[in-house]
């Protein structure tokens, strides 16, 4: 062996002796107890994330209407001051039908039956499932309507419901046969 090469073993040696001395361990003691003692508490609790709800997009709808910050337009209602120009109102005193109790959408024509007379009358089914027999000139539905014509699939009936300004006026309404269309 060259010198060259014993000088580089004879280093490498002390290296190794120099490090074998300085890790005898007994440096590291607290560190030791203080993971010790940390491992030995008792582990906390982390809460779980709170739920969140969905954000809902908002659809503005009022952009035709008048806008909040500005100040309100002064208008005149000329229609106040008239009088109602129909003179039609319902026959108060008049004894209640029993169809009457009913709103027309709760009613449905079934059927028709001829009299022997000639006279038709029309069939009516109510929300209870009752049939009643109606003619011309009887009243159903919850607006004074009087019925001013029967045929084989259709009802022709007049009501009277409030104007809005104290009067009453008079309204054509009809009812179908059940399953046809009108």
């Amino acid at each position: 062996m060259t010198v060259k090469h014993a000088g580089k073993a004879w280093l490498g040696i002390c290296l190794v002796s120099l490090l074998t001395a300085c890790s005898q361990g007994s440096g590291f003691s607290d560190l030791d107890k203080f993971m010790a003692d940390t491992r030995a508490k008792p582990r906390g609790f982390v809460e779980p994330l709170p739920e969140f709800k969905a954000y809902e997009a908002f659809s503005y709808s009022a952009a035709d209407r008048r806008a909040p910050f500005e100040p309100p337009v002064d208008v005149q209602l000329t229609m106040v001051d008239q009088q109602p120009v129909s003179d039609v109102e319902p026959d108060l005193d008049r004894p209640r039908e029993v169809l009457e109790n009913f709103d027309l959408k709760e009613l449905g024509m079934v059927g028709t039956l001829q009299g022997t007379s000639g006279n038709l009358f029309a069939l009516i089914e109510d929300n209870t499932g009752g049939i009643h027999r109606v003619r011309t000139g009887n009243y159903m539905g919850q607006n004074y309507g009087r019925i001013v014509g029967v045929s084989e699939t259709r009802i022709e009936l007049i009501e009277i419901v409030p104007n809005g300004r104290g009067g009453w006026v008079e309204r054509p309404r009809s009812l179908t046969l059940t399953g046809e269309e009108g």
